[in-house]
């Protein structure tokens, strides 16, 4: 079993099990960018499986940096509607607990519409 056969079980076999190596202190929690190099690497395995017949054996290296990048942008993307969603959100919620104000300016809009018919 050569090195890279190796590892890449030991970190298979961490994923399946990952709350052992965290919960002992043995390995501790990846971090954001050492999840997405992962996810990325699987993702590039995965298109140059795919397509390697077809594209060429290259395929798989060349997407890699493609898809972290493209990883990159998701997660600010996400990040900014995650925002959007809690402002629309807090507005809502402001809005709806605030009844009365909304009842004397429907009232006041009412009451003008009358006046000017």
């Amino acid at each position: 079993m050569s090195t890279a056969n190796s590892r890449e079980s030991y970190m298979r076999a961490m994923r399946e099990e990952p709350s052992s190596g965290v919960i002992s202190g043995v390995r501790p929690e990846p971090s954001l960018e050492e999840a997405r190099t992962e996810l990325a690497q699987a993702i590039s395995r995965v298109a140059n499986n795919i397509f390697k017949d077809k594209y060429g054996p290259l395929v798989g290296v060349i997407s890699e940096p493609a898809i972290n990048e493209f990883l990159k942008g998701f997660e600010m993307n996400l990040a900014r509607a995650k925002g959007d969603v809690t402002l629309v959100a807090q507005e809502l919620s402001r809005s709806s607990y605030s009844t009365k104000n909304k009842k004397t300016s429907l009232t006041r809009c009412w009451m003008n519409h009358k006046e000017r018919k």
